[in-house]
Parts: structure tokens; sequence; C-alpha cells
């Protein structure tokens, strides 16, 4: 099957599961959004969603996280992971987005990631989930789902975004991307996964990849 005719047929059980597949971490504007995102790295969606709401009381906007301070963000953020360095980075692009964008979030991708603790896939996010621009946001579950379903043979982010960026819909990007995350989380693990029996694994995974999870899976359980 054509990686294009296989991806349609994905995205029309995708739209199945997932009708109207809701943002994952909790927000009220760009700026929440974004420092929700580089909280998320290394860490649950659900606790940096327990975490942020005493951090946006203290500091909604970027004027208030600047002027909150490295050490009072960490009190607020400690129990994510690399929380100290994610101090750091809240300080400094709050500060970054009053001397740059007089203190609101860009909606320009090379803008975003200029800022300290702003990868490519953070960016992707903002600008697909604050504004609505298609991006395609390749995190470990759609990284996972892609090559298990023979999307993509992309061995880094990167490629795999760009393989997928060609066979999905560009309307569909992020709705797709949301989609495959909610997928990933409740139907397809990383580890000890019988794609075999899995909704779209069962079809859609590529002969190679099954044999070779399949081996994967019986060495864990023999360590």
């Amino acid at each position: 099957m054509r990686r294009a005719d296989k991806a349609a047929r994905i995205q029309a059980q995708l739209d199945e599961l997932y009708p109207d597949p809701p943002i994952p971490l909790d927000h009220e504007d760009a700026f929440q959004l974004l420092v929700a995102v580089v909280l998320s790295a290394q860490t649950t969606d659900k606790k940096v969603n327990e975490v942020t709401p005493a951090l946006f009381r203290a500091a909604p906007g970027p004027a208030e996280m600047a002027a909150l301070g490295r050490e009072a963000i960490l009190t607020h953020i400690r129990q994510l992971g690399l929380a100290p360095s994610k101090a750091k980075n809240l300080e400094g692009l709050a500060a970054l987005l009053l001397e740059r964008h007089q203190g609101e979030v860009p909606d320009d991708l090379d803008a975003l990631e200029a800022l300290p603790g702003v990868g490519h896939k953070t960016a992707s996010v903002v600008m697909a989930q604050a504004f609505g621009v298609p991006s395609f946001p390749v995190d470990t579950h759609i990284h996972r789902l892609a090559t298990r379903w023979g999307l993509s043979e992309g061995r880094n982010v990167a490629q795999v975004e760009r393989d997928l960026k060609k066979v999905f819909a560009r309307e569909r990007w992020n709705d797709a991307h949301l989609q495959i995350i909610y997928f990933g989380r409740e139907h397809c693990p990383a580890l000890y996964h019988d794609l075999t029996t899995c909704p779209i694994c069962g079809w859609a995974a590529t002969k190679k990849r099954v044999e070779a999870e399949r081996r994967e899976n019986a060495a864990r359980r023999k360590r």
C-alpha cells in the first residue's frame, strides 16, 4: 500500500476515535501555552497541568514571570523533571518577550526558536495550537507510530516530520498531530506491544517492524 493511501486510512480511523482532539496542556493564552510546552519536556502533560495553575496565578504573563525570578519560578515547578534549567529558561524567555516582542508571543517559528528553552518541536506546537498554523510537531509517540506504521524510516524527528507532512493533508496536520499522540498513549505503548492486535498497527505495521518488535520484546523478557 502506498504511504499516502495508508495515511488516508489511518486518518479516517483517527477521526473516528478522536473527532475533536483537545489540547492536552491547560492554558488561557499563547504565553501560558508556551510556558506549559517548555515545562512538558521529559515530564507528563498531567504533571505539568498540576503545577501550572499556581505558577500562572503568580505569573500569568511575561512581565510577571520575569519579575517573579528564577528561584521563585523553581519553587512552583520543582517537582518537574529538569526543573532548575526550566526555571532559568522561563525567566529568560519572559525577559526576551518583553525586550524583543513587546510582551507578546511571536507567531513566527524562527522567533520562537530563538527563545531560551524553545526548540523546533516546542515552537511548532505553539504555532499549531496558539496560532492555528499547520504544523506537525514530532514527539516520541509520533516518532514511534510513524515508523511502526511504515510512514517514515526516519531516524530523527526532522526526517519523520518531513515524511508525515508529505502523506497527510496540510489542513489536517494540527489535528493529526494530536490524534496520533492520543492513540499512542491509549492504544500503542512503547514496550511489550502486540502489533498484530492493535487497531492500526494490526494492518498498517510493516512485516519487518512486527518481527523486529517481537524479537525486541522477547529479548526484554529474558533480561
